[in-house]
């Protein structure tokens, strides 16, 4: 489950509104965009970063078809494929790719953004019910589809 809190709370409400967002950084002479959500520019160090909407388009970089998860709630999906993909703004992102048989994935293929209802309706890991930001019905993670 993912861990909800007052600084990722922006990224999973606009999951939950169908939106990918990313951080960008403002300080002079830098500009990275980054992907996993932190609160300082990974290049630089600077604070002076937002959020930012991201146009939801990326490319296959590498994948690997899971036959066996014992961990929930991934047991119940296998086999899926584990990828990472390269956004169009520039970082690579850890996602699944879904609807497309394994054997059609080709590194450098154009994909596009979807995001899937998952969890138990529990936030974060405090047990409130309510997602995040997901109506009462767990969370939202982007996942990526062939465009």
């Amino acid at each position: 489950m993912p861990e909800v809190d007052a600084f990722t709370r922006p990224y999973w409400d606009a999951a939950a509104e169908g939106r990918l967002l990313l951080r960008r950084c403002r300080a002079a002479g830098c500009g990275l965009t980054h992907h996993y959500p932190r609160e300082f520019c990974p290049s630089c160090w600077s604070e002076d970063v937002l959020w930012e909407q991201a146009t939801g388009r990326a490319t296959l970089y590498t994948w690997s078809v899971v036959h066996r998860n014992d961990l929930p709630p991934f047991g119940d999906r296998v086999p899926y494929v584990a990828a990472v993909v390269e956004l169009a703004e520039g970082p690579r992102m850890m996602t699944e790719i879904i609807d497309c048989p394994a054997d059609a994935l080709r590194i450098g293929m154009p994909l596009v953004v979807r995001f899937r209802q998952d969890g138990d309706g529990r936030q974060g890991g405090d047990g409130r019910q309510g997602g995040a930001g997901a109506g009462g019905a767990g969370y939202v993670v982007p996942v990526f589809a062939p465009a």
